[in-house]
């Protein structure tokens, strides 16, 4: 009975203190980092343009979107921040839309914290690929189909112009890519203005390579959408896919802030502004 109670107190004071020690690492306020979300290799996310979840989900129009969704585990319930697109890719970037409630441009952010400053903190890399940019580290508001408002990364100071990359930079040897990259179609080719079948084509051919790669590579392609049509409901087609997922639909409630929480939480950052106050998606992986 001594013998119990001692290894029973022992046992306690040691979860203390990697609890402690645990809390301390994170910092005041700071939510801690979930263990279950698997730590990728690469993490590429592209993001489309303003179709409600109906109209992707199950839809003839979207085969290769529905097919990616039978391959790994899509959200039910997935929704977008605000309307128009603008703060949207803000959001999904710094966790805030910081204040920004239209497509207006350009829109100068700073050195406020965001996915790219974090990752380069801990030692990791970030870049981001726009189809149609004119040339890598562009400012401009608009080129041809490109525009500035579907590229939040260009906003922040603290990101380099090297970050900034057309999408022809993209890597064919994905052993080169960054750690995380955000993808930008140009505005044919996110549905912005041509047919959902288009942007569906368009995934196919560009990114079918990456999804088969990734599923042996530890690296994961998230799919989603910046926003619905316009409707006060904002629901979206997101899917993730890739190494460690687990096959499913689930129908947890998740945002922009749940989406870039769960990168974080891969590479054990802290959620920042809104990310903090969301929980890394935990259930959909095996």
């Amino acid at each position: 009975m001594f013998r119990t109670r001692i290894v029973v107190a022992i046992a306690a004071a040691t979860l203390t203190a990697v609890t402690a020690s645990h809390d301390a690492t994170a910092g005041p306020g700071i939510q801690p980092v979930a263990a279950a979300v698997p730590r990728f290799d690469h993490i590429v996310m592209v993001m489309f343009e303003n179709k409600n979840y109906s109209s992707i989900n199950g839809s003839s129009s979207a085969p290769y979107f529905n097919s990616l969704a039978t391959q790994g585990a899509k959200f039910s319930q997935s929704f977008a921040i605000t309307h128009p697109s603008q703060p949207n890719y803000i959001a999904i970037f710094s966790g805030s839309t910081q204040g920004v409630t239209d497509d207006r441009c350009p829109i100068n952010l700073g050195s406020k914290t965001n996915l790219a400053s974090q990752l380069t903190g801990a030692g990791k890399t970030f870049k981001g690929y726009s189809e149609a940019m004119p040339s890598d580290g562009y400012t401009g508001c608009s080129s041809g189909t490109y525009r500035r408002k579907h590229n939040s990364w260009v906003d922040f100071s603290n990101v380099p112009a090297s970050s900034n990359l057309r999408y022809s930079r993209f890597p064919s040897d994905y052993t080169q890519l960054p750690t995380v990259s955000f993808v930008t179609p140009d505005m044919c080719h996110d549905m912005h203005d041509c047919p959902i079948g288009t942007g569906d084509t368009w995934l196919k051919n560009h990114l079918d390579g990456y999804v088969q790669w990734a599923k042996t590579h530890n690296s994961l392609l998230i799919v989603t959408f910046d926003e619905d049509c316009g409707t006060p409901v904002n629901q979206i087609f997101t899917v993730f896919v890739g190494a460690h997922v687990k096959p499913g639909t689930y129908s947890k409630r998740i945002d922009h802030y749940t989406v870039l929480r769960t990168i974080e939480a891969s590479y054990d950052l802290p959620g920042i502004n809104n990310a903090a106050n969301r929980s890394p998606i935990v259930d959909g992986w095996q």
